[in-house]
């Protein structure tokens, strides 16, 4: 049986994850998948390989936990579900994942995941579980809290989610990606998710949490 890590020898652990992940994210966007090797990447954060291998035991794993660090939040800013009306609730997830999708590296790296995976094979095999973000794990028990206050019905909590973010990443993320100078005012930004989560509000709240129209 392996003997637990001491709190000290987990934050050593943390902390080299930590300056890898941006080591790796630098790499990748500067020089691609291809041309970024484990021993480049452990040389640029300034650990061993033994180090490096021992958190990411392949390249493709971690590319993936690159493009899934960069749409994290630090652990001093947990995301938590948020409080009050259904409506209310999504339009603050939503500005929260609007907000996930400007960030430059999260477009630059899913570039990156399109235009490298066709090459190469354990690229394609990755989950890349993008479930595992912060913001839809909050989105998930959002639903679930409405659910259990009788204030909504969704029966499936991810086909609800997806359909939520995918409203607005059609609008905030997909156009940036494909256009480089693509960009939204505050407003338009917020009034696209308000429009998302009004048509998840007439497709899953109860009467009494629809707002006005």
């Amino acid at each position: 049986m392996p003997r637990e890590l001491s709190a000290y020898h987990r934050q050593v652990a943390a902390n080299n994850r930590a300056v890898i992940l941006e080591a790796a994210t630098g790499l990748f966007l500067e020089f691609g998948y291809d041309r970024t090797s484990l021993a480049r990447v452990a040389d640029s954060a300034g650990v061993s390989k033994a180090t490096l291998f021992k958190q990411f035991p392949t390249k493709a794993e971690l590319f993936e936990a690159t493009v899934l660090a960069a749409g994290d939040t630090p652990d001093s800013e947990p995301l938590e579900p948020p409080s009050g009306g259904f409506h209310a609730g999504l339009v603050s997830l939503g500005m929260a994942y609007a907000e996930l999708l400007s960030r430059p590296r999260m477009a630059d790296l899913i570039r990156a995941v399109i235009a490298e995976s066709a090459r190469f094979p354990e690229l394609r095999q990755r989950t890349f579980d993008f479930g595992t973000l912060p913001v839809l794990r909050a989105l998930r028990s959002f639903f679930q809290a409405a659910n259990t206050r009788g204030t909504a019905n969704v029966n499936d909590l991810d086909v609800a989610a997806a359909q939520f973010l995918g409203m607005i990443a059609t609008v905030v993320f997909w156009p940036r990606l494909v256009h480089g100078n693509w960009s939204l005012t505050d407003e338009e930004t917020l009034h696209t998710v308000d429009e998302a989560a009004r048509t998840i509000v007439a497709r899953y709240a109860t009467p009494d949490e629809r707002p006005a129209s």
